[in-house]
């Protein structure tokens, strides 16, 4: 068999699934990792820790600082693949997510490699998230300068990897010819049977209300079940880039039309995307903007819960009534496809990625990302109709299955995916 060797900053990331499948194969394969732990051992994975041993250059131009931290990562992996290539180590194939700059100079220590790189997204100054929003225009007209060298990691890949994997098709469709036509798009997985509907589920789980501009809610002890009526908004981290101020600027007329409504919000408080903001963080800034336009008893019924473990997280989609998911024209979330998985009735943001999942009035409801009203109306719309809910989160689960299964549909396709790189000529 095959010497594989994976390059993920924080392995196994995406990876998770696809490396144990290929041991299980019969393939040797070693991961490296940016984690700071002895060498060890992972589901037959081999995991290979590695330094870097400077910082990014302070005062160094702005529109190359982010290209600095990839080749400062670039040559510590160079360094442990010199000490690998040193102790006889040759892999057949490379897999790696290349967006933090690891594998720039991989092919200078094995050139007949082959190298098969995660396309997550490539940037454009326009027709995706750079300048989707308004509110938040950029601060300086250099930006666009700095955008397209963001892009140099990714175009000196280009040129040295033998094929990509793409998540969906719109992120593959960001990527430019030639190399889009490289692109295999294989979804990472979602595990459709661990992450099915629950008639019975229940929760319990802790929660605050909304205490910016001073605490107002206390922390409390949540109780949900199926049969509450509940709306659930999740993100990694509470920001505009994940529609976040579109969702609290609907809360107040949407908590007006259903009086028996809890709001429960997952996430952080730092910054995943985008911008931070002038102070204080984006939770804080819109809780105030909208609190006085709730009741005290309207604001009861507003839960932040943080960023709950993950048995916690599927139960609370199990509990759902209508999920909410918004986004700028990004990476789409997992998030989204494992509360289709689940069964949720979904209305989601009518911008591109989600438009290859979500079909309006089939597995979701599509509403405009800027138009608060419209969201809170179709929210209310769906928690007062049971029958409509049912058949949105049937059709939903049933796509997942059908499109996104770990299983039976993306693990498969992506061990084949690495047998044809494998296989291809040198």
């Amino acid at each position: 068999m095959s010497r594989i060797l994976f390059v993920h900053q924080n392995f196994p990331g995406q990876f998770k699934h696809l490396a144990p499948a290929l041991v299980r194969q019969g393939h040797e394969v070693l991961a490296t990792t940016l984690q700071k732990s002895p060498p060890s051992e992972w589901n037959g994975v081999r995991l290979l820790p590695y330094p870097i041993s400077r910082g990014s250059t302070q005062g160094v131009h702005p529109w190359v600082s982010d290209f600095e931290t990839k080749v400062i990562r670039g040559e510590a992996f160079f360094r442990k693949a010199l000490e690998l290539r040193e102790q006889g180590y040759v892999p057949d194939a490379v897999i790696a997510h290349h967006g933090w700059g690891e594998t720039l100079f991989l092919k200078d220590v094995w050139p007949d490699a082959r190298l098969g790189i995660y396309c997550e997204f490539y940037y454009r100054p326009d027709g995706a998230d750079t300048g989707f929003d308004p509110e938040f225009p950029s601060r300086d007209a250099g930006d666009v300068c700095r955008l397209r060298l963001k892009n140099l990691n990714n175009l000196l890949h280009f040129g040295e990897a033998d094929a990509g994997l793409a998540p969906t098709e719109w992120q593959a469709s960001t990527f430019p010819e030639p190399f889009r036509s490289a692109i295999r798009v294989i979804h990472d997985g979602i595990d459709t049977v661990a992450l099915s509907p629950h008639a019975a589920a229940t929760l319990n789980l802790p929660a605050r209300g909304m205490v910016a501009g001073g605490v107002e809610v206390p922390p409390h002890e949540l109780a949900l079940s199926r049969q509450d009526e509940v709306i659930t908004f999740v993100n990694r981290n509470l920001e505009p880039y994940r529609g976040y101020h579109t969702f609290m600027r609907a809360l107040p007329r949407l908590l007006k039309a259903r009086p028996r409504a809890q709001v429960v919000i997952v996430g952080g408080n730092d910054v995943s995307y985008g911008a931070r903001p002038p102070s204080g963080t984006w939770k804080d800034i819109f809780i105030d903007e909208v609190r006085e336009q709730m009741s005290s008893a309207e604001r009861t019924r507003v839960h932040f819960v943080g960023q709950l473990p993950y048995p916690g997280f599927i139960r609370l989609l199990q509990v759902s009534s209508v999920h909410v998911y918004l986004t700028y024209p990004f990476v789409l979330s997992w998030s989204l496809l494992e509360a289709m998985s689940v069964g949720c009735a979904i209305v989601a943001s009518d911008t591109a990625p989600l438009r290859e999942a979500i079909s309006e009035g089939s597995t979701g409801r599509l509403v405009d990302f800027f138009d608060p009203a419209a969201l809170a109306d179709t929210v209310a719309a769906l928690c007062a109709d049971a029958p409509q809910r049912q058949r949105l989160g049937a059709a939903a689960r049933e796509f997942a299955v059908s499109r996104y299964d770990l299983h039976t549909v993306c693990l498969p396709q992506q061990v084949e995916w690495v047998n044809a790189l494998l296989a291809a000529e040198r």
